[in-house]
C-alpha cells in the first residue's frame, strides 16, 4: 500500500521533485506551501488524488488549521517532511528585522509546528524527516543565520528522535548540499549581494563555482530509500553531497 506523505515548500524545487516522485511511486502526496498557487499547480500535474493546502509554516494558525484538514481527511499520516526553508546571505551590519524574523520563523519554528500538530498522526509508525544542510559544517560567510538555523533543527532532530521513540516515530535528519534542476538557473539575490557572498566564500577556500551540485529527482531517489528502509533499520541522519563528474 502507498503512504501518506506531507511535504512542507512543496510548490517548487526539492519539495516539488519529492511529490512528482512520490505520486509516481502510488503514494498518496499532501502538498503544503505558502503560496497556494504553486501547491495547487503540481498537485494538478501529479493527478488525482492528491491534496494541496495553502499553509505558512511560519504562522503557527495556519499550521494548526492545514493539520486540522489533513486529519479531517486522513485519521493518519506516514510521513512529514519538513522541507520548507528561505536563506539569504548577509553580515551582522546589514541584516534586517525582516530578514532575522524570516529565517528563524521559516526555517526553525515552521518545523517545530508542523511535527507537533502532525504528531497525534505520526503515532505508531510514522517517520518524520528535517531537511537540512550542507551550509553549516561549511560554515559559509554571510549564511550564518540560515546555518545556524539548519544546526538547531538538526539537534532537534536528534532529540526528537530519542523522545518520540516509544511512541512509534522515526525521525530522520537529511543534510543536503547544492541542488538544482533545469527550471533553476541562479538565485533572485541582488548582483550587488550575490558577488559579496561570493567573494567573501572565496577568502575561505570556498569556490562556489567549483562546489558540486546534484539534481533533485537524485535527491528524491535517497528519500524513497529512507522511506522504505526496513523496520529493523534507521536511518536517523543522511548527508547528501553532489558529486563532480568527470
Amino acid at each position: 500500500m502507498g503512504k501518506i506523505i506531507v511535504i512542507t515548500g512543496a510548490g517548487d524545487g526539492l519539495g516539488r521533485a519529492l511529490s512528482r516522485r512520490f505520486a509516481k511511486d502510488g503514494d498518496t502526496v499532501i502538498l503544503l506551501g505558502r503560496t497556494f498557487s504553486k501547491v495547487e499547480a503540481v498537485a494538478d500535474e501529479i493527478g488525482e488524488g492528491h491534496l494541496a493546502l495553502e499553509c505558512d509554516v511560519a504562522d503557527p494558525q495556519s499550521v494548526r488549521d492545514a493539520f486540522k484538514a489533513i486529519g479531517q481527511r486522513y485519521p493518519r499520516i506516514d510521513v512529514l517532511i519538513n522541507n520548507a526553508a528561505v536563506y539569504e546571505p548577509f553580515t551582522l551590519a546589514e541584516v534586517t528585522d525582516a530578514q532575522i524574523a524570516s529565517q528563524i520563523n521559516i526555517n526553525l519554528a515552521g518545523p517545530i509546528y508542523c511535527a507537533r500538530e502532525a504528531l497525534p498522526l505520526l503515532r505508531g509508525g510514522g517517520h518524520l524527516i528535517n531537511v537540512t544542510s550542507e551550509s553549516g559544517p561549511l560554515k559559509m560567510p554571510m549564511l550564518w543565520l540560515y546555518a545556524a538555523t539548519k544546526s538547531a533543527l538538526e539537534y532537534m532532530s536528534d532529540s526528537w528522535a530519542r523522545e518520540l521513540e516509544s511512541e512509534g516515530v522515526r525521525v530522520t535528519n537529511v543534510q543536503a548540499g547544492m541542488m538544482m534542476d533545469e527550471t533553476k538557473t541562479g538565485s533572485n539575490w541582488p548582483a550587488e549581494v550575490s558577488m559579496r557572498f561570493a567573494v567573501e566564500n572565496a577568502k575561505v577556500g570556498i569556490n562556489l563555482r567549483e562546489r558540486p551540485i546534484s539534481h533533485y529527482n537524485s535527491a528524491a531517489s535517497v528519500f524513497r530509500a529512507i522511506l522504505d528502509a526496513p523496520a529493523d533499520l534507521h536511518m536517523q541522519s543522511v548527508a547528501l553531497r553532489g558529486t563532480r563528474k568527470g
